[in-house]
């Protein structure tokens, strides 16, 4: 169908942004002054951003990557008839639907993303015509009643997606059942895991879905106020949701007698200051009664005394932009995806040594590999690849001979991982499992409030002594000592945090000890990773005498004649161990040993 017209739509989620989007966006409006133009959310390709999606007056449409200043001319050109076809940065096209974006999108299946890159998240009247706020209008016309939706949500079988998996009705219904008149809704969007932005694109991306989600929540459970919980360092998504809060209200949609029905309901944001631990529920509703985000000792559990004293029901952003699909469709239909134990789909960013990095919905069910090599694309140095750091620091690492796992909460749980929310770091052969044990460790006691004395010392130590390790000082009795450590830590502990602290170190010594063993009585980095425990050597039958090393070595420990590979030396003395060198040869004549 002719449009007659152009129209330009710019990934603007915050990866789009970073990327030089608004940048791009002003140079196509002075190429393309007629033209109509939409900001949208992040698809999910954060690895072939600035993307652009050009609809010429024929109707035909042309989904462009990678794009940047000097690029895009090409690709004017091209619209404009006076250039070729750039085809290395064309994603797919009304002519080529199959082509690399294609294939992206056929490898999932999208329903918490299903509105994500295709709306401008700004807008109610967008979200409205892709039948957004139908799944509330249906429940509250028709007369459906809370224990109804409960029991259609039960039918589903959502588990929820924040971490733990615990079936939503049935803590829904606790809820419910709970007495008082005053109840509480929270959506938890504080996201804290390194490397995880799943919450952050569906807040930035399709807010609204977010927030129907909340209604039918609330109306399950008898709540009539609702917090949204988002982390300040998420500022678009806080605007934007603040937008659709405001907008929503506007048209009836929440505040009082919602659709012309007796149904009250009202959300409000609370930022978070970026407390990891506040992720955790008590601590959470802690900061939101303008508290220190501190665990509390349960039971009594939130459903049935939760913030400030009331009955109240934490779900995650995913979990609750599922449940207006689930409305409409039935939740016979999505349990019918996945796996009798984990249905619907389940969402992950992918980062690290992947070649498509970014955001991905696929099946529980199908296999970390499928993923990882299928929807990423492998590794993306083309060396091997080793693990994946699985559910954040909580989480744990799954080698790669174990990629065949089938995404299922149990099956997971069975490697000593944990599904978490969804945060994959993917690492290849250069990469050091002590030393990821060590990072990980250190984010998690940095984060920890302090509260419980095992989380609070013991991860202290136990990241004292990988910092050992890793320097080369590390004995066979430290790692015992890990070993000892990490199971009174866990069960000392009275929240998640320190419960699941261990588990990084914990599986990286079931499938990694041998590089364990190696830094202790080889005193070797197999990762050539480790500073104190690696030697840079140039090896003179692949040098090409470039000298590049040599002008970005920072303390000149490179000394050679141009166009001599023999000539060329580091001063190991002078050396320190920096890697710079490693990164910027071209040849990879560098030895890092």
């Amino acid at each position: 169908m002719s449009t007659e017209q152009w129209i330009i739509t710019v990934g603007e989620g915050t990866c789009g942004i970073a990327a030089g989007a608004p940048e791009i966006t002003d140079l196509l409006k002075k190429r393309f002054p007629e033209a109509t133009f939409q900001s949208v959310g992040c698809v999910g390709m954060c690895h072939r951003e600035v993307m652009v999606e050009i609809t010429d007056p024929a109707g035909k449409k042309f989904l462009w990557g990678n794009l940047t200043k000097k690029n895009l001319p090409k690709v004017v050109q091209f619209h404009r008839g006076t250039g070729d076809l750039p085809a290395a940065l064309l994603i797919r096209s009304s002519d080529d639907p199959n082509a690399e974006g294609g294939k992206y999108l056929a490898m999932q299946t999208r329903i918490a993303l299903r509105n994500v890159g295709q709306l401008n998240p700004t807008s109610l009247e967008q979200y409205r015509a892709r039948g957004g706020y139908a799944a509330i209008g249906k429940i509250l016309r028709s007369g459906m009643t809370p224990e109804a939706v409960i029991e259609e949500v039960k039918t589903a079988k959502i588990r929820g997606r924040g971490g733990a998996g615990f079936p939503t009705a049935t803590k829904w219904g606790f809820a419910r059942n709970a007495p008082g008149e005053v109840k509480y809704l929270i959506c938890n969007g504080d996201e804290g895991d390194p490397g995880a932005f799943m919450d952050r694109s569906l807040l930035e991306g399709d807010p609204h879905s977010v927030l129907e989600g909340m209604l039918i929540a609330a109306y399950a459970i008898g709540a009539s106020k609702g917090y949204a919980y988002i982390r300040a360092e998420y500022p678009l998504a806080v605007e934007y949701f603040g937008k659709a809060i405001a907008d929503a209200r506007a048209a009836g949609l929440l505040g009082h007698g919602i659709l012309g029905t007796s149904f009250d309901f009202d959300v409000r944001i609370k930022e978070g200051a970026g407390a990891f631990v506040c992720g955790e529920e008590t601590a959470l509703m802690a900061s939101i009664e303008g508290e220190r985000g501190m665990p509390r000792i349960r039971p009594p559990f939130p459903a049935i005394k939760g913030l400030f004293g009331k009955p109240t029901i934490i779900n995650n952003v995913e979990t609750l932009a599922n449940l207006p699909w689930i409305i409409d469709n039935g939740g016979a239909a999505y349990a019918a995806i996945g796996t009798p134990g984990s249905s619907g789909t389940k969402v992950f960013a992918l980062a690290g040594a992947v070649a498509r990095g970014g955001l991905v919905e696929v099946p529980m069910g199908v296999t970390i590999r499928h993923v990882i090599e299928g929807v990423g694309g492998g590794s993306a140095s083309n060396r091997p690849l080793k693990a994946v750091q699985l559910g954040g620091p909580s989480g744990g690492c799954i080698p790669e001979r174990l990629f065949d796992t089938p995404i299922e909460y149990e099956a997971i749980n069975a490697t000593g991982a944990i599904m978490g929310s969804g945060g994959m770091v993917v690492t290849d052969s250069k990469s050091c499992m002590v030393d990821l044990a060590r990072y990980f460790l250190e984010f998690t006691q940095n984060e920890s409030c302090g509260k419980c004395t095992f989380c609070r010392i013991g991860t202290l130590r136990m990241k004292e002594i990988l910092t050992r390790i890793c320097d080369g000082e590390g004995t066979m009795a430290d790692i015992e000592t890990l070993e000892e450590l990490a199971p009174r830590i866990k069960t000392a502990t009275l929240c998640g945090l320190g419960q699941t602290a261990p588990n990084p170190v914990l599986t990286t010594l079931k499938y990694f000890r041998d590089e364990y063993i190696a830094h202790v009585q080889e005193k070797r980095c197999p990762g050539g990773v480790c500073k104190g425990l690696i030697t840079h050597t140039i090896q003179n039958d692949k040098c090409t005498g470039c000298s590049i090393c040599q002008r970005y070595c920072p303390v000149n420990a490179i000394a050679g004649t141009l166009k001599q590979p023999d000539s060329w030396v580091i001063d190991q003395k002078i050396c320190i161990n920096c890697g710079m060198c490693v990164e910027v040869c071209n040849p990879d004549a560098i030895l890092a040993a």
